[in-house]
Parts: structure tokens; C-alpha cells; sequence
């Protein structure tokens, strides 16, 4: 039997290893040059090359696959491990490990809930980390002065947005064009927000609009992409996201300051009407003015009702008139009392005055001076006696301070009876047959009128215009 074998073995073509796996190589790619395999993606990994390497498994199997630079870089959305898709391509092999590999040309997210959960599952992550923390955001201005678009410039978005700009408010705007879906659109649109960002103060944006028009899951899928979300969350700028129509949400709509529900919702947020603003400030000049006018007449009434309350200038005036008088009724009484004590104290301090006492004095020092027991001293001797002279002069001009002449030559008399006395009491003079008035330069004989007549008669009235004057 094993004789039979070795007699048909030379009839069996015979092949190297490499040529074995190039012919079962060739027989895969002929065999399966195109198909579509739908399954869950693990060990998913991007080379420095740029190529990407994964498996694709289900429940009972695990097939290799690989997909060049350039198709990965065309793929809508970013592949991770767990998301279950249908790749297109080709089976080939591999001959240095024996194996055969799926080579994929295209890939797509298997059904839209698969997609929808990759995206949830990156919101959770993404919140987690605190991207989307709202009280965080930089405040969206009333007025910005500089806007800045980040957009497609084809299409109606641009012009839908600039026209709004243009209907409420014109202001100057900045347009940073970027693809808004396909091949790295989404690194495109996270180095557009932070170009506005790294410009310098007077020529960066005072806002932000991030627009596109609507489309489906995988048309939106760049601004559900991690980069694209981390750029608007870390905006300095307030960033108004307005992606798809009102029922669309993605990603940056949570990172963004604020979320416009279509590109031209965005535009009106951005900017007020320039209209009704001059309408509101119209009205509020219209309000000022009244309430300055109703101040105004308010104040003037109140100034009226407080000076309809305040006494009048007669009133006030009278009140000193009545206490004027009572001070010219009192002024003769009291010259009088201080004529009186002006004489009383003239005689105290002239009986205090004695030329025995100064001479007494002036014999002691001579008896010291003479004594040779005692060294006079020339400079206390001055001082001493300077003393005294001092002393001497201010008696002598209290002296005459107190002189009832003195006291005569300011302008007062001295009314005196026949036997010399000072008449004291008005009574006493009207008694008397006749009185010496003395004055300082001389004395007048004269008669008095009875007290009664003196009494009876009216006062005359100063001259108007004398020497106390008008006091109104």
C-alpha cells in the first residue's frame, strides 16, 4: 500500500510556501472580491501610518480586518471598539502569519440606534468630565460688535444668517469657512473655534456662531465628534451652536454658551432689533422727560406750601423793634448804675492810694541801700525798681480810669443839690430849688420842672437818621 503512494507522488504539483499562500491569496480576492460584513468592532487601533487595524466579531467568530489611510480618513465618524458596523471591501490573506483579513474600502454604522447609543455613551463620558457645565460659559453679549461664523460658505446658511444680521442689526462679521461633514471636517471646525479663539484682543470676535443646515445622523455626526465638542467647551468666546433644524441635537449644542434651534434662530439671538431699540429708548425719553416735569411741579408746590407757613418779616421785625425799645428805656437807668459804681470804685481804689505808704516803702529800700551789711546789686536794683514803676503807672492810670472826671469827659453830667451832694434819685432833683449839672469842662445852674411834668410830657423822638440810625 505505501508502495502504491510513493509511486503517484511525483504526479501532485509541488509548491513553496510562499507560492501556497499567494495562490490562496488570489483564490480569496477572486472568490470574495466584494462583500459586505456586518459585525461588532474590537481592538480597533490607528497605526502612526495612518492605517487602521480591528477585528470584526459576533457571537462565534472573529474576522481581521484593515482599512488604508485613505479610505479611514473619508470615513463620517470616528470608530471605537464596541460599535457594530457593516464594512464593504474585499477578503485577502496574509502570508507572513497565514491568515486571511477583510481589506475594507467602506464602513458604516449598523442602523441608526447603534450610532445613537456611541453618541450617548461619549455624552455621559463628556459630562462626566464637566464639558457641559453651563454656569461655566462666558456670558453672550448684548451688542457684540465683531461676530465670528464658522460654516460652509456654499449653501443657505451663510446667507440666511447674514441676512438676518443684516435686517436687525448690521455688524461686522468674520466667516472662517470649514467643511461641515465628511473627511475631517470635524478637525477642520474645532481649528476653526480655536483659531477665533488664539486672535488678539481688538480683532477676536465678541460671539461666536457655529451653524449648518440639517441633514441626517451620520451628515451631523462631525459635531457629535470628541474634538469638535472639547474646542466649543473651552471657547473664551460665547458660542451660539446652530446644527440641523429644531429637532436635531448633537454634542456641541450641550458644550456650546448657548443653542439656536436653526442657523437663523442663531442670528437672532446674536444681535437685538436695531428698531425696537430706538423705540425703547424713544419711550424712555418720553418717560424721563415726564417724570422730570412731574418732579419739577411737585417740588414747586411743596416750596410754595412750606413758605405759606412761614411767619412774615413784620412779624419778625416787630419782635425786635418791641426788644430795641425795651433796651433804650433801660440803656439811661443803667448808665447811671454804672456812673455809680464807677464812683464807688474810684473811692476805694483812691483810699487805697496813700502817699504814706509809697513813702514808707521808699525809706525802707533807701535804709537798705545804706546798710553796709548788704553788697548792692546794680542789675536787680534796675529790675526792682523797673518793677516798681510799672506797678506805679498802671495804679496811676487805673486811677484815672476810675476818675469820675474821666468818666465826665466821655459825655456823662453829674447833677448835684445845693448843699453839694449827688442827686441819686430823680425825686430828690425835683425837689430841689435849683442844680449845678457839671460837665468836664464846667458846671450849669438850672431849675428843675416838678416830677410830675417831667413825667407828663412825651419823650421827643430821635431825628431820624442820628446816631444809632434806622434799624429798618
Amino acid at each position: 500500500m505505501a508502495f502504491g503512494m510513493a509511486s503517484q507522488a511525483p504526479n501532485i504539483p509541488e509548491f513553496s510556501v510562499s507560492e501556497l499562500a499567494q495562490s490562496v491569496r488570489r483564490t480569496l480576492e477572486d472568490r470574495f472580491s466584494l462583500v459586505r460584513v456586518r459585525g461588532e468592532l474590537s481592538g480597533f487601533k490607528v497605526y502612526g501610518s495612518g492605517h487602521a487595524y480591528f477585528d470584526l466579531k459576533d457571537a462565534d467568530a472573529v474576522l481581521a480586518g484593515v482599512m488604508w489611510k485613505g479610505n479611514f480618513q473619508r470615513l463620517g465618524f470616528r470608530p471605537e471598539d464596541g460599535l457594530e458596523v457593516i464594512a464593504t471591501g474585499k477578503l485577502s490573506g496574509y502570508p507572513k502569519s497565514s491568515r486571511y483579513q477583510l481589506v475594507v474600502e467602506r464602513m458604516e454604522v449598523a442602523g441608526v440606534g447603534a450610532l445613537l447609543k456611541q453618541i450617548e455613551e461619549r455624552r455621559r463620558r463628556l459630562e462626566a468630565e464637566g464639558l457641559f457645565d453651563r454656569a461655566a460659559k462666558p456670558q453672550r453679549p448684548f451688542l457684540p460688535a465683531h461676530i465670528g461664523i464658522v460654516t460652509s460658505p456654499q449653501g443657505a446658511v451663510i446667507r440666511d444668517i447674514l441676512h438676518r444680521l443684516r435686517d436687525r442689526f448690521p455688524r461686522r462679521v468674520s466667516l472662517w469657512p470649514v467643511p461641515v461633514q465628511g473627511d475631517g471636517a470635524a478637525a477642520r471646525i474645532a481649528a476653526a473655534i480655536n483659531g477665533f479663539n488664539a486672535m488678539p484682543d481688538g480683532a477676536r470676535p465678541d460671539l461666536l456662531i457655529v451653524a449648518r443646515g440639517g441633514g441626517s445622523i451620520e451628515d451631523l455626526m462631525a459635531f457629535n465628534e470628541e474634538i469638535v465638542v472639547r474646542a466649543a467647551a473651552a471657547s473664551r468666546i460665547p458660542l451660539i451652536s446652530a446644527v440641523g433644524h429644531e429637532t436635531d441635537t448633537t454634542l456641541i449644542d450641550f458644550a456650546s454658551a448657548l443653542r439656536a434651534p436653526t442657523p437663523t434662530a442663531a442670528a437672532e439671538l446674536a444681535v437685538p432689533v436695531r428698531a425696537d431699540l430706538l423705540e425703547t429708548l424713544a419711550d424712555l425719553g418720553l418717560r424721563a422727560q415726564r417724570a422730570e416735569r412731574r418732579t419739577r411741579l411737585l417740588r414747586a408746590e411743596r416750596l410754595q406750601a412750606m413758605a405759606a407757613r412761614l411767619p412774615r418779616p413784620q412779624a419778625i421785625a416787630g419782635l425786635a423793634r418791641q426788644r430795641l425799645d425795651d433796651a433804650g428805656e433801660r440803656l439811661p437807668r443803667a448808665l447811671m448804675a454804672r456812673a455809680r459804681l464807677l464812683g464807688a470804685r474810684l473811692a476805694a481804689a483812691g483810699g487805697r492810694l496813700t502817699p504814706r505808704l509809697l513813702a514808707h516803702h521808699l525809706a525802707r529800700e533807701r535804709a537798705l541801700l545804706a546798710s553796709p551789711r548788704v553788697t548792692p546789686n546794680p542789675a536787680l536794683l534796675r529790675a526792682r525798681l523797673s518793677a516798681a514803676r510799672a506797678s506805679l503807672a498802671a495804679g496811676f492810670r487805673l486811677a484815672e480810669g476810675l476818675s469820675p472826671q474821666s468818666v465826665l469827659a466821655r459825655g456823662f453830667t453829674l447833677v448835684r443839690l445845693p448843699d453839694g451832694a449827688i442827686a441819686r434819685h430823680a425825686a430828690d432833683a425835683g425837689a430841689a430849688p435849683q442844680l449845678r449839672i457839671v460837665f468836664a469842662d464846667g458846671e450849669v445852674v438850672a431849675r428843675p420842672a416838678t416830677l410830675a411834668t417831667a413825667r407828663s410830657q412825651p419823650a421827643a423822638e430821635p431825628p431820624p437818621g442820628g446816631p444809632q440810625g434806622q434799624l429798618f
